[in-house]
């Protein structure tokens, strides 16, 4: 399991004193409230950086990082991913997982042939939708639903689906 998740984006600088504006890659975007610290991606290190502030304009966070204190600085962060780690992510439901612990699961069938890599998750409202692509790059779409996924095993690196008629 990775040891930091994604939470967002970001995507502009907001004002002149410093601040990013945030695209949110979660569920509940009130969880940027409880941030003390995020962390930036700096070529393979994971480096802590405070956050001074929080507010919201629309549905988007505004973030005052620590040391990033004029309009550039906070240009230069323009695309990078935040990130927090484990021990301050969100405490998931059972049954609910984090998407990032769920890409590169193997996937087999319930009858245990294997079927691929869960590459991608799409959100569509409704229901989840997992990209499997197998050893050929042939991408396959399952939903997300207890009728289709039965087990997930994130220690043994596995999900097992049952394929229902017209699925693959």
């Amino acid at each position: 399991m990775k040891e930091y998740l994604k939470v967002g984006q970001i995507i502009n600088t907001h004002g002149v004193k410093g601040e990013v504006k945030i695209y949110p890659l979660t569920d509940d975007i009130n969880r940027f409230k409880k941030l003390k610290y995020v962390f930036r991606k700096v070529d393979d290190e994971y480096i802590k950086v405070d956050v001074e502030g929080i507010k919201y304009v629309k549905q988007f966070p505004i973030l005052k990082l620590s040391n990033i204190d004029t309009m550039n600085d906070a240009e230069k962060l323009k695309n990078e991913y935040i990130y927090v780690d484990r021990e301050n992510a969100v405490k998931l439901p059972e049954g609910a997982y984090f998407i990032a612990d769920l890409i590169g699961l193997s996937v087999v069938s319930d009858d245990n042939k294997y079927l691929g890599k869960l590459t991608d998750v799409f959100s569509t409202g409704s229901n989840d939708v997992y990209e499997i692509t197998d050893d050929n790059g042939k991408k396959y779409y399952i939903p997300a639903i207890k009728d289709v996924i039965k087990i997930i095993d994130l220690i043994e690196g596995k999900m097992i689906i049952n394929i229902i008629e017209g699925l693959l």
